[in-house]
């Protein structure tokens, strides 16, 4: 059972189904961060409070525990620190050496160590990771689908005129292209709201 620390914020514990297992996480920000990772690397290996690492400060042992380690399917592994940006500077130098000493363990094994806050977690990102997660998996016309990829390979297309061109009515359009970026079969910039201008492309 992990341990809740004493906090300001408000804490939502659970855990989160990913396509490669479950994680846990006991705050918002957490759960966003999950959800973001298995959005952005659906074989990502995302696992909750993975090490304890013990080191020395001011003369005392000390031990800390990031919250997550993951393993993208690219090979790289990251050990990350959740935090708000508020309680981030108010505890910054009570923190910092255990981030030093994270660093430090993370070069030695062949892993990077990151802080991840509400401005890197929360933003269009994690609002289409939440709309689209759900659709990855819904089932889909594929003559459709096969269509609307024909056409986006052979044009530059706009979101509205993908949905537009196929024949059949505006809901289902609608439904196919979307699976369909959910699937990373379409590709749209994430790093901005979809809307209807949004230039759709094929791998």
């Amino acid at each position: 059972m992990r341990r809740i620390p004493l906090s300001h914020r408000s804490h939502v514990i659970g855990f989160q189904p990913l396509e490669t297992g479950v994680a846990e996480h006991e705050s918002a920000l957490e759960r966003d961060f999950v959800t973001l990772a298995s959005f952005m690397d659906a074989n990502a290996v995302v696992t909750a409070q993975p090490i304890t690492i013990r080191f020395e400060h001011e003369g005392r042992q000390r031990r800390y525990t990031p919250d997550f380690r993951v393993d993208w399917s690219a090979g790289c592994c990251e050990i990350v620190e959740i935090k708000y940006r508020a309680d981030l500077r108010a505890g910054w130098s009570r923190f910092r050496p255990a981030f030093a000493a994270a660093r430090s363990w993370a070069r030695s094994n062949g892993a990077w160590f990151r802080i991840a806050t509400e401005r890197g977690v929360r933003g269009p990102q994690l609002d289409a990771a939440k709309r689209l997660l759900p659709l990855r998996a819904a089932p889909i016309d594929t003559a459709l689908a096969e269509r609307a990829l024909a056409h986006v390979r052979d044009n530059a297309v706009s979101f509205a005129d993908l949905v537009g061109m196929l024949p059949a009515s505006r809901e289902a359009g609608l439904a196919v292209v979307w699976r369909l970026i959910a699937r990373g079969a379409l590709v749209v910039d994430l790093s901005a709201p979809i809307t209807a201008q949004t230039r759709v492309t094929s791998r």
